[in-house]
């Protein structure tokens, strides 16, 4: 208990000074402790109508006939039952590390046949499997769905977000407990949420000063191996002083990130750009059409005729140059498009006409 008070107050006096830092619990994880996915099939029962079309989903049927067995039920092979209430869907679900038995997860629950809305349905109980083919959970309960689906009989369809899949708050029970590698060795390693080099060292050096020196050792970018004691409940106590010492991380490398779907642009804070002067302008071609309508004179005898007339407008803006001084700032790029009026469309082309010419100094990623 001496050497454990030691070390609380150690970590006390040592993240008291880096209140603005973040903390180890923030930037890394300890290996091993994750979450596992858990997957199930099962029937979702008690739709208004708009469940699978049965007889273009046979495995429904199946499913059906095999449940139905098994509470007792047998449906003749020769009777095809056409359900419209009943969906086949896949159930998934997050087992937290360290859950328990007994203890209740969400899940989420999506159609897998021809349903056209869960709503108001209930899933039946559905054992959830992992990788390891076991059950580690079981799954039932009402289905909560945040879309809406509505259809008129003359084909008019109106649908907001998906109808065809919803959730299950604390849908299934923890029924078996997945082993980690926390209690085992005699150390854990802290694994960078992103791999840097400057904040894996600057992690060792902080748990040395604050555990004693030689606790804590960085691995590589995104590794630091921490020696923890053998005792169950001083390991867990150990850890919880690591995860909350303050540290400084590295900075994060210079990026531009672009979202070519819709058009939201990310400059990091150290993105900076060589000196370049950049010209920016735009053509705008304009077509009218307004069609000149021939009328014949009174007993002529001839016929009214349509004749196309149209015009085409070429407006040239003026071509607007601007000059990026050495080592602009993300506030002075930001400020310079702006001054020119340019949309984010045009920003992209800006950024990646100056990597084309080496100027800008990050990376340029497009999602």
């Amino acid at each position: 208990m001496t050497i454990l008070r030691k070390w609380f107050i150690l970590a006390l006096l040592l993240a008291a000074p880096l209140a603005q830092a973040e903390r180890i619990k923030d930037l890394a994880r300890i290996a091993g402790v994750r979450d596992n996915q858990l997957i199930g099939y099962g029937l979702v029962v008690g739709l208004d109508g708009t469940g699978d079309q049965t007889s273009q989903t046979p495995f429904t049927i199946q499913a059906i006939r095999s449940m139905l067995k098994q509470l007792g039920v047998v449906v003749p092979d020769n009777v095809n039952p056409q359900l419209k209430n009943v969906a086949a869907v896949m159930v998934q679900a997050n087992l937290p590390p360290f859950a328990k038995p007994g203890q209740p997860i969400d899940v989420t629950v999506s159609s897998m046949g021809n349903a056209k809305s869960l709503r108001g349905g209930s899933l039946l109980m559905t054992p959830l499997k992992g990788a390891d083919g076991n059950i580690y959970a079981i799954a039932q309960g009402n289905v909560v769905v945040g879309g809406l689906g509505v259809k008129t009989d003359d084909g008019s369809s109106i649908s907001i977000n998906v109808p065809s899949a919803g959730r299950i708050p604390q849908g299934a029970t923890v029924e078996r407990e997945v082993p980690t590698p926390f209690a085992d060795g005699n150390q854990i390693r802290l694994v960078l949420n992103t791999a840097d080099f400057t904040t894996a060292t600057r992690m060792a050096r902080a748990i040395d000063e604050a555990m004693g020196a030689g606790m804590a050792q960085a691995i590589d970018a995104s590794t630091v191996a921490v020696a923890v004691p053998a005792d169950a409940s001083q390991r867990v106590t150990f850890v919880s002083m690591i995860e909350n010492l303050g540290i400084d991380p590295g900075e994060s490398a210079a990026r531009v990130v672009v979202n070519s779907r819709t058009g939201t642009i990310v400059i990091g804070e150290n993105v900076r750009v060589s000196p370049a002067a950049v010209t920016h302008g735009s053509l705008t071609v304009t077509i009218s059409s307004d069609p000149l309508v021939s009328q014949p004179g009174p007993l002529s005898g001839g016929d009214t005729v349509v004749v196309p007339q149209q015009q085409i407008d070429v407006k040239e803006e003026k071509n607007r140059m601007f000059l990026f001084d050495p080592g602009v700032k993300l506030d002075d790029i930001v400020r310079a498009v702006n001054a020119v009026g340019a949309a984010p469309g045009d920003l992209v082309a800006i950024l990646e006409a100056l990597r084309e010419a080496g100027a800008l100094k990050a990376e340029l990623v497009v999602i």
